[in-house]
């Protein structure tokens, strides 16, 4: 391998330490002397209880791991967002698992956590999954009560998507492993059915404390609340027992029981690994996010056999499009091309950027995809639409709406993939989060913005410091140079992928080699819930 080669995987594997690290840190949610607390109380931590839950040794992907990261620090911080979120497999059976992390603040809810237990709903409601909720809540983080509570989309929206999900046949099971107050008894109650741990689970409205400064009765929490209570005199709960692993071996004996589910039918075949090593993939992505290079080498290093049907090769080249298999499961692929290309009528196109006819090109390939019943996947490395007059008179705004629009209307499973650069309209057209990709996750590598680093600080300091000179200061060069770092600093934190995964703006960052893994898993969740409409592009401009 070139030097270059080597500079490159060396720098993206320190972009995959640095995760690890991180991660590392995330895992261990309110700290070790927390989870010895937890411990000592006889409760397995949040993490502990969905590894014994999930079967031993099979596949797992985590969403969410990185909210909240960075966020409330006048709080004492929210790693992963006080709840932990997973997709799994229960006795052979793939479900979602949340659970409430008791060492971050008892297990109360942020504004991220919320946004985090929608997120886990949605995906259960988009895939027709099964969810599983381990409780262990305080309830509402009341010092940020008008960021959680009533909002269309904050805590009470979790217990509307409840009811929802249990008229759609979603099956929603719940086990109270520790406490479970006020407005959040509801979620397990709304569950279909609901286990509750002897001693350590309780579940009311009002705790002991406001009961006695409410109505002045005085009584103990677990009399009040307790698994006694809840199972053998108000009915509340299903199931009792008697610690966590009793719990958790409930839920597996009653997951072991649901029926098979109506599948979508996308075509499966037996997986073939790639026939390119896929560790080479660190050397071929770039150091820097302006550098070129060739996107097919990555996809033949994510693809079964490294096999890749191209649709239109030759056409639109700033855009790759075609068919082919990720460990079995028939998928189309749309990946921006990073490096300069040559046009039959000798133009050149730049790499990462859409032009017209990639866009066009984009737009019959996702339609093929819905008419075959496709999974499709982005792979995004774009730093947005063509400008300037030739791309303007060419009608670029036409043909860039339309691909937006075949986007938005696709019925198919989308997944999208942020390899390295996320700008601006390119974001929306391959598939951004606005988009509802049933998975949008981000390599270390990438970097989501409205435009690039670079070029956003260039024009913000342009404009500051034409105000601070139309106010009669003076702007030198060494002032110009200062305003430029000050903003680009502030900018690229804001481009960080652990800045997006942090607001769920992504679901994961991941390993670049864990790639196929996590879209297997989501176009196998993807398998259980039958496409339920046309493919129809509506009203478009020709």
């Amino acid at each position: 391998m070139d030097l270059n080669f080597n500079k490159n995987e060396d720098h993206n594997k320190l972009l995959l330490s640095e995760l690890k690290q991180k991660f590392a840190k995330v895992k261990l949610g309110g700290g070790e002397k927390r989870i010895e607390k937890l411990h000592a109380e006889g409760k397995m931590t949040a993490r502990e209880r969905i590894a014994y839950l999930l079967d031993e040794n099979s596949k797992s992907i985590e969403i969410g791991g990185f909210a909240g990261e960075g966020m409330y620090p006048e709080h004492g911080g929210c790693p992963s967002g006080g709840v932990v979120v997973k997709i799994g497999y229960i006795k052979g059976k793939q479900c979602i698992v949340v659970a409430n992390d008791a060492t971050v603040k008892a297990g109360a809810w942020f504004p991220i956590t919320g946004k985090k237990n929608l997120r886990a709903q949605e995906i259960a409601i988009e895939n027709r999954l099964p969810i599983i909720y381990l409780v262990d809540s305080a309830g509402v983080y009341l010092p940020m009560q008008d960021e959680i509570f009533p909002d269309k989309e904050h805590f009470g929206r979790i217990f509307r998507n409840n009811a929802q999900m249990s008229s759609m046949g979603i099956t929603q099971i719940a086990a109270v492993m520790g406490s479970c107050v006020a407005g959040g008894a509801y979620l397990p109650i709304m569950s279909d059915e609901a286990l509750i741990v002897d001693k350590t689970g309780s579940i009311f409205l009002a705790g002991s404390y406001l009961v006695k400064a409410a109505i002045g009765e005085t009584i103990d929490n677990e009399t009040l609340g307790g698994a006694t209570t809840h199972c053998e005199i108000s009915g509340v709960t299903d199931y009792k027992a008697k610690d966590d692993k009793d719990a958790l071996d409930k839920i597996k004996n009653i997951v072991d029981k649901i029926g098979d589910f109506e599948k979508a039918g996308y075509s499966r075949i037996k997986a073939e690994k790639p026939a390119l090593e896929p560790n080479e993939i660190y050397g071929i992505l770039p150091k820097a996010r302006t550098e070129q290079y060739d996107m097919m080498e990555i996809i033949k290093r994510l693809v079964d056999n490294s096999e890749f049907e191209a649709y239109k090769g030759g056409y639109g080249q700033s855009l790759i499009t075609g068919y082919a298999r990720i460990d079995g499961w028939a998928v189309g692929i749309i990946a921006n091309q990073r490096k300069v290309v040559k046009t039959k009528k000798g133009e050149m196109q730049f790499g990462g950027v859409i032009y017209s006819d990639s866009a066009d090109k984009a737009t019959r390939f996702i339609a093929n995809c819905n008419q075959k019943k496709i999974p499709l996947v982005f792979l995004q490395d774009v730093t947005g639409f063509m400008v300037g007059s030739k791309s303007e008179h060419g009608g670029i705004i036409k043909d860039g709406a339309k691909m937006v629009n075949a986007v938005s209307n696709s019925v198919v499973p989308k997944f999208t993939v942020i390899v390295g650069n996320s700008y601006g309209a390119g974001n929306y057209a391959m598939c951004g989060k606005a988009y509802d990709p049933r998975l949008i996750f981000a390599w270390p590598s990438a970097e989501l913005a409205v435009m690039g680093g670079t070029q956003a600080a260039k024009v913000l300091a342009q404009i500051e410091a034409s105000s601070l000179k139309a106010k009669g200061e003076v702007v030198d060069e060494e002032k110009e140079t200062e305003l430029f770092n000050k903003i680009k600093e502030r900018y690229d934190e804001q481009t960080s992928p652990y800045y997006a995964a942090s607001r769920l703006w992504t679901d994961a960052i991941i390993d670049p080699l864990d790639t196929r893994t996590w879209i297997s898993m989501g176009i196998e969740a993807a398998n259980h819930a039958p496409i339920q409409k046309p493919f129809n592009l509506g009203v478009i401009q020709v």
